[in-house]
């Protein structure tokens, strides 16, 4: 039998939450801090970054719960949480504005649809934290959460045109890897 303690709904746990009861926030972030740092992940450059910001963005919404208004799915508003958390984690250490120089110019598509199928997941979360922190944000915003090049503006605040750029040297240095990192393991299955 289950006790009704522990089986609480997402708004009885908010409800306990805004009354600052230690417990249900507790239940909160054991509930969800698996998931979102999946999203911390792919903003950070690396793993201590990810546990930081995610650390910092429970803060955030602990304190900001109260301004949830059940408008939209709770989970969607911990994820912007989380992003926005990410993205000023990296301004105040004045990473995002930095003027980057970009590596590849003329870069090769992938020449395969199944190139990400020949990778594990962790191999692809690792090539895009190696992304230069701007590249890395600008991609994650456009491709992962679906921003406007306007919207990433306002958020970074760069201008579109320097989201365009960097969401297109993203692509570039993300297909140049994939390609390399392709061709590695295809050398090595040949060897095999």
């Amino acid at each position: 039998m289950m006790d009704s303690k522990n089986s609480l709904t997402d708004e009885q746990l908010l409800e306990k939450c805004l009354q600052n009861d230690r417990k249900a926030q507790n239940k909160l972030y054991t509930k969800y801090s698996s998931r979102l740092f999946g999203t911390c992940l792919r903003y950070a450059k690396n793993y201590t970054d990810a546990e930081d910001i995610l650390q910092e963005g429970f803060i955030k919404i602990f304190k900001y719960l109260k301004d949830f208004r059940n408008e939209g799915h709770f989970e969607g508003w911990m994820r912007k949480v989380m992003v926005t958390t990410a993205i000023n984690f990296y301004k105040r250490k004045n990473l995002l504005n930095k003027e980057i120089d970009p590596e590849y110019v003329n870069t090769p598509s992938l020449a395969t649809p199944d190139a990400i199928s020949l990778i594990s997941n962790e191999e692809l979360l690792s090539i895009v934290q190696e992304l230069p922190e701007g590249y890395r944000m600008v991609f994650n915003l456009n491709s992962i959460e679906g921003y406007s090049h306007k919207e990433i503006s306002e958020i970074m605040n760069i201008s579109v045109n320097t989201s365009k750029s960097q969401l297109s040297r993203a692509r570039n240095a993300l297909q140049h890897k994939l390609l390399h990192l392709m061709n590695l393991k295809k050398s090595d299955l040949v060897h095999a």
